[in-house]
C-alpha cells in the first residue's frame, strides 16, 4: 500500500494459464474505477486496456455496471467486483472465451477509494492511510491493532494482546465477560468515537449512552400508564457482529478499505482459552449461544464505542419496534438492552399477544428476549422502567434509595473496602455517580445521600 495516497493495488495471485473469474472480475473493477470518464466507450477502453484486446464478453459487464450505477462507485471497488462476477453468465463466458483465446490481465490499476462523506462535522477519510493520521498512528501499527486477520485471538497470552478480560458472575445467570482494551486501542477507539461516531444520528426511541438523553428520559414518558412492559435482550453487546458494524460504517459513508480496518478496530473476537475458563452460570445453551457469539468479531463489553455502535446497529430494530408499538396505541424506549413499552387499556388488554410480535421483530433483527426478565405491571402496582418508578411521576424506587443508603453508611462505619464486593477500579467514583443519579431524580434524597457519603473516611 502506498501510505501517502492511500491506494491499493488488487492482490491478484499469478496462476499458471487463465485467470479465474473473480480475479477478471477484480481487475475490471479497478479499471473501471480509473477510467477518465464514467461512460460506456471510456468503460470499454479501460477494460482493453486491462485485458490486452477487445474482449466480446465485456459489453453485457459495461451495460450492468451503468445501470447499477448512475456514478462511479468510488468508495465500493470491492462491491462493483462482485457486481461484474454477478453479470449473468460471465463465468461462464470467461471460462468459454480462454479455450479460444486464453484471457489474461495485461494491466492493474490501482484503486483510490473517496469517502461518500458529507456531513462537515465529520473529517473525510477517503483512505487507510487517512484513518491512519486521524488516529495519530501509521498504517502498520493501525493494521496491527485493527488485527483483521484475527491474529490475537490464535496468538499464546502475552504484554502484545489488545484486551484483558474479566468474566463476572451473576446468580442463576450466564456469566457477564468484560472485555478491556489496552491503553492505546482504547485511545484509538475514542477518536473513533469522537470524529466518526459521535455525529451520527440515532433514532428518537435510544435513551442509553447517547447525549441529552438517559434514563430518566426514558423512563418520563411511560409515567402513568395502564400497563408498562419491561423486556431484556440477551447478550446484547456480543450479538452485534462485525458484519453488522461494517455495515453501519459503510451506510455512514465510509469507503470499503476504511469501513473494513474501522470494523477491525471496534470489534474483537475472544480466544479460545479464555472462552473455556467460563465460569458456572446459566444453561447449556445460554453458554453455548455465548460462546458461539464471543468466538467471531462483535462489540466488546468494555470499548468505549461499544455503546454508540449498539445504538446505531439496532436503528432498524428500533424503527421496527417503534413502528408496532405506534400501531398497538403504545410508546417504546430502550436502554441499552432494556426495552420498555406502555400504554393504556387497548395494550393492557392483549400483553401477551403483543410481547409475542415484539420477541419475533427481535428474532428477525438477530436478538433474543430473555423471557426470565420480563416484566409486565399494570396500574396499581409499582411500575418501573431501568430501576425508575413511573406509576405517576419519575422518581428513585424505596428499595434502591434504601440499598444505595446502607451502602453509604456501611462505608462510614467499616471502611469503603468493605462494601466494594464488585471490585470497583475507582469506588468512590462509582458512588458518586449512583448519587447523582439519585440526584437526578429526587434532588432532597440526593441531599442525604451527599450528606451519608460526606461522612466516609476515604
Amino acid at each position: 500500500m502506498d501510505e501517502s495516497s492511500g491506494s491499493r493495488r488488487s492482490h491478484l495471485v499469478t496462476r499458471p494459464g487463465p485467470p479465474p473469474a473473480p480475479d477478471v472480475a477484480t481487475a475490471l473493477a479497478g479499471a473501471f474505477l480509473a477510467a477518465e470518464e464514467w461512460s460506456a466507450p471510456s468503460l470499454r477502453e479501460a477494460a482493453a486496456a486491462c485485458l490486452g484486446s477487445r474482449r466480446r464478453f465485456v459489453g453485457p459487464v459495461v451495460t450492468a455496471v451503468l445501470t447499477a450505477h448512475l456514478r462511479a462507485p468510488r468508495d465500493a471497488p470491492r462491491e462493483l467486483a462482485a457486481l461484474i462476477l454477478r453479470v449473468d453468465g460471465f463465468e461462464d463466458t470467461v471460462r468459454r472465451a480462454s479455450r479460444r483465446r486464453p484471457v489474461r490481465i495485461a494491466q492493474l490499476s490501482p484503486t483510490t477509494t473517496v469517502s461518500r462523506v458529507a456531513d462537515e462535522r465529520r473529517p473525510r477519510v477517503d483512505t487507510v492511510a487517512d484513518l491512519a493520521r486521524l488516529l495519530g498512528t501509521d498504517v502498520g501499527h493501525l493494521d496491527w491493532f485493527a488485527d483483521t486477520k484475527l491474529w490475537n485471538r490464535r496468538a499464546p497470552a502475552g504484554p502484545l494482546h489488545h484486551y484483558r478480560y474479566e468474566w463476572r458472575q451473576r446468580p442463576g445467570r450466564v456469566p457477564r465477560l468484560l472485555e478491556v482494551p489496552g491503553l492505546r486501542l482504547r485511545e484509538i477507539q475514542r477518536t473513533v468515537l469522537d470524529e466518526l461516531l459521535a455525529p451520527l444520528p440515532l433514532h428518537d426511541a435510544a435513551h442509553g449512552f447517547v447525549a441529552g438523553r438517559g434514563a430518566r428520559s426514558g423512563a418520563a414518558l411511560h409515567t402513568g400508564r395502564e400497563v408498562v412492559i419491561a423486556l431484556d435482550l440477551v447478550s446484547f453487546f456480543a450479538r452485534v457482529d462485525g458484519r453488522r458494524i461494517y455495515s453501519v460504517l459503510r451506510q455512514a459513508g465510509l469507503p470499503e478499505p476504511v469501513a473494513h480496518s474501522a470494523t477491525g478496530l471496534v470489534t474483537h473476537a475472544v480466544p479460545p482459552a479464555v472462552l473455556s475458563a467460563m465460569p458456572p452460570g446459566g444453561t447449556s445453551d445460554e453458554r453455548f449461544a455465548l460462546r458461539r457469539a464471543l468466538a467471531v468479531p462483535h462489540l466488546p463489553q468494555g470499548a468505549p464505542t461499544s455503546p454508540m455502535l449498539a445504538n446505531l446497529a439496532v436503528r432498524r430494530l428500533d424503527s421496527r419496534l417503534g413502528g408496532y408499538a405506534r400501531a398497538a396505541g403504545a410508546t417504546y424506549t430502550r436502554y441499552a438492552d432494556d426495552l420498555a413499552f406502555s400504554g393504556d387499556a387497548a395494550l393492557a388488554g392483549r400483553v401477551d399477544a403483543f410481547v409475542r410480535g415484539v420477541g419475533r421483530i427481535v428474532s428477525d433483527e438477530g436478538h433474543r428476549l430473555n423471557h426470565a426478565k420480563t416484566r409486565v405491571r399494570r396500574r396499581g402496582v409499582r411500575q418501573t422502567v431501568t430501576g425508575i418508578v413511573v406509576n405517576e411521576s419519575t422518581t428513585i424506587g424505596r428499595r434502591e434509595y434504601d440499598r444505595l443508603r446502607a451502602i453509604l453508611h456501611n462505608c462510614a462505619a467499616y471502611g469503603p473496602s468493605s462494601q466494594n464486593r464488585a471490585g470497583h477500579a475507582d469506588f468512590r467514583a462509582h458512588l458518586l455517580g449512583r448519587i447523582g443519579w439519585v440526584e437526578s431524580l429526587d434532588p432532597d434524597r440526593g441531599r442525604r445521600l451527599r450528606a451519608e457519603f460526606a461522612r466516609i473516611a476515604w
